[in-house]
């Protein structure tokens, strides 16, 4: 008999990328090159600026020993100026936490604020990393499913109802993570409030928040960093992957109050110690300099998202059901089959991948993810010849 291993490892579900990407290896090339609608990574080069900025502090002598735990002062600086120009607000760098991407930050939250036995809320369909993190640490979760007919937004009073003594926090995504949903401005207050009376903080995940709006025209995603006591209630999670093009270097920020960011220091020092130093380094001086490079990035995100829409109302039986920054949930026209079979269908006979809905919780089977931002609007007509 083998030696065991933790029970709360071993029942997890193995990664979902890999298991979609090894049936995408079975597709033939009969149709033409693979259309990879998988995973959220960057559909195009990063930026020669930022590449010859990583370059240089690759090979800095000073940066190759352990730095700050909190992170670089250079990207804590820069950042919480950042956020504070994005947000109308003022965040200090002693509240700003860089962590290794974001799916490490919401590790660091979650081990911050919730314990074995206790209890996270989060919104079905969810980001399946925030499922499985909250399993591995023996924290439990309750879920509030958000269907299409309210465009996966979440009701209160259902929330509300969930909050027992044992919930210690809200969790959610906008722009949301896989419905593309953009959670609004009324609404999140409204989680902000309920927090507020129920003494639990709100975890939001904003990966995507820079590709919200059109060009130079992006809007404030939410108004609750000006809040006076948003520092006892807000946790901000945020990757530099998407926006840079750098998801290999593994780079994110937690905004939180400074009480937060020390304790979060605390997890850092065992999981990493700190965040890699160049990328850091690289990021802090290229973040503003880079603003029109990155508003280019949202103008082209939307050329992409129109040519999804255009091909798919093409396709006899598919549906987009939701459509949003960087994602757009499709139902798709095989009501007698599961999400998992047509998503293994369309990776092996059809050279399309996809995220089945099934990976994202309970009652998902009629839905797919398509992470539309990955590929250029002439691969994504394609669609058409291949769904049809």
């Amino acid at each position: 008999m083998s030696t065991p291993i933790n029970p709360a490892i071993a029942g997890l579900n193995a990664p979902p990328i890999p298991i979609v990407q090894k049936s995408a290896r079975d597709y033939d090339g009969r149709l033409g090159d693979l259309i990879d609608l998988s995973q959220a990574v960057p559909g195009y080069a990063i930026h020669p600026k930022l590449g010859h900025h990583l370059e240089q502090a690759a090979s800095r002598a000073d940066l190759l020993g352990y730095g700050p735990i909190e992170g670089e002062t250079a990207l804590r600086g820069a950042y919480s100026q950042h956020a504070s120009d994005i947000y109308g607000a003022s965040i200090t760098p002693s509240e700003i936490h860089i962590t290794a991407g974001c799916n490490q930050a919401f590790v660091a939250a979650a081990l911050t604020v919730a314990g074995p036995g206790d209890t996270v809320l989060l919104i079905t369909p969810y980001y399946f990393n925030h499922d499985t993190t909250l399993s591995m640490l023996g924290i439990q979760t309750k879920t509030i499913s958000a269907g299409p007919e309210n465009r996966y937004l979440p009701d209160l009073s259902q929330l509300a109802a969930a909050i027992t003594p044992d919930v210690k926090a809200i969790a959610c995504v906008t722009p949301n993570n896989p419905t593309g949903t953009i959670y609004p401005t009324g609404l999140m207050n409204s989680l902000f409030d309920l927090c507020t009376r129920h003494n639990i903080w709100l975890m939001v995940d904003e990966t995507y928040r820079d590709f919200l709006g059109d060009g130079e025209d992006q809007p404030q995603p939410h108004a609750l960093l000006q809040r006076p006591n948003w520092r006892d209630h807000f946790i901000g999670l945020y990757s530099f992957s998407k926006s840079f093009c750098i998801p290999g270097h593994r780079l994110g920020a937690i905004t939180a109050g400074a009480e937060v960011v020390t304790a979060i220091s605390k997890i850092m020092d065992n999981l990493q110690i700190c965040a890699a130093r160049p990328p850091q380094h690289a990021v802090a001086e290229t973040l503003e300099l880079l603003a029109g490079w990155r508003a280019e990035n949202r103008v082209e995100i939307r050329r992409r998202r129109e040519a999804l829409m255009a091909v798919l109302a093409e396709c006899e039986g598919w549906e987009i059901v939701t459509i949003g920054a960087y994602f757009s949930y499709v139902r798709h026209p095989f009501k007698d089959r599961s999400s998992t079979d047509v998503a293994q269908f369309l990776a092996k006979e059809r050279g399309v991948v996809t995220l089945p809905g099934t990976f994202f919780g309970e009652g998902q089977e009629a839905f797919l993810r398509f992470a539309f931002a990955n590929v250029s609007a002439e691969q994504l007509n394609l669609l058409k010849t291949r769904l049809n």
